[in-house]
């Protein structure tokens, strides 16, 4: 009986230091951190792998994720330099780079971290004015950063970024900055449609520019080509002109041909709109000779001899 009571506590004692011994080996995953005591004092801190703690002497203070982690505070009240409260919430973004800070630099370190964020939005916003804290997001987010990253870098925790999420002002203000956006969009679109207009004018100005421009290079082209039409066909009048005269002077003429001729040329002379004509003494001859001819064939014959015209003198 008693060998089985000895076995049994030796079986027990075995379970024990098992148990003692799986509870004691720790693994420590990738962006984890465990802060180590021993007898209630620091001891160190384990980072990725695989870790073991003295039983009854060690123990886990504190397990940190050493990720990059998100804070949404709920708004908080701020009055601006000229005496206007807005409701402002605020996103902080941070990490922690030193876990035995994080656990032993301070109690509650988010709350902490809310209420030194909310000193801070306070103390910024009470030196703008309104139109200021509305338009200068950028400048409170770096500075409230800055200030921030420096406070709580005792405390093993670096602030990465710093947002105000929304600003809200009282109602009646709101309301007046709606009819301000209201106005100034149909400002815009007032100009944007007097701008169309103007361009519309322009393009339609262009046009008729354009096409006055084709007009006129038309009828240029219009005129050059008769202009070029006509010098052509005087060309072919007075070449062919030419060629007669060449071919008249090739044919040896006699003095009657030339005479008639000469005629010829004073009848289309004559036939033209000159007020005044210059009639050579050859072809005032061979005139009042063909003006005799015909009043003797139309006189019935009387026994008298036909006059004959009076011949001009040569010029």
């Amino acid at each position: 009986m008693a060998a089985i009571l000895s076995r049994i506590v030796v079986v027990l004692f075995i379970i024990v230091v098992l148990v003692v011994l799986a509870t004691s080996i720790r693994v420590v995953q990738q962006s984890k951190a465990y802060v180590i005591e021993r007898l209630g004092a620091f001891q160190d801190v384990w980072g990725v792998g695989l870790h073991f703690k003295i039983p009854f002497l060690d123990r886990v203070r504190k397990v940190v994720s050493l990720k990059e982690q998100v804070a949404d505070f709920p708004p908080q009240p701020v009055i601006t330099k000229d005496n206007v409260t807005m409701q402002i919430d605020t996103v902080l973004y941070f990490q922690i780079t030193d876990p035995k800070l994080y656990a032993y630099g301070v109690e509650n370190p988010m709350n902490a971290i809310e209420n030194l964020t909310a000193t801070t939005l306070r103390n910024i916003i009470g030196e703008l004015e309104l139109d200021q804290s509305l338009t200068s997001r950028d400048v409170i987010n770096a500075r409230m950063r800055s200030i921030l990253d420096e406070a709580t870098d005792p405390w093993g925790i670096k602030v990465n970024r710093v947002e105000l999420k929304n600003i809200l002002p009282p109602k009646d203000i709101q309301n007046a900055m709606e009819k301000q956006m209201r106005a100034e969009r149909e400002r815009r679109e007032s100009i944007l449609q007097a701008e169309g207009q103007k361009q519309s004018q322009i393009l339609v100005a262009e046009g008729e520019k354009e096409s006055r421009i084709l007009r006129a290079d038309a009828e240029k082209q219009a005129r050059i080509m008769a202009a070029e039409a006509e010098a052509e066909a005087i060309l072919k009048v007075n070449q062919a002109m030419a060629d007669s005269l060449k071919l008249l002077n090739e044919a040896s003429p006699n003095d009657q041909v030339i005479k008639l001729k000469s005629l010829e040329a004073f009848q289309s002379a004559a036939n033209g709109k000159a007020t005044k004509i210059i009639i050579p003494s050859e072809i005032q001859g061979l005139a009042g000779l063909a003006a005799g001819v015909v009043e003797t064939v139309k006189k019935p014959e009387t026994g008298k001899a036909p006059v004959p015209p009076v011949t001009p003198p040569k010029a």
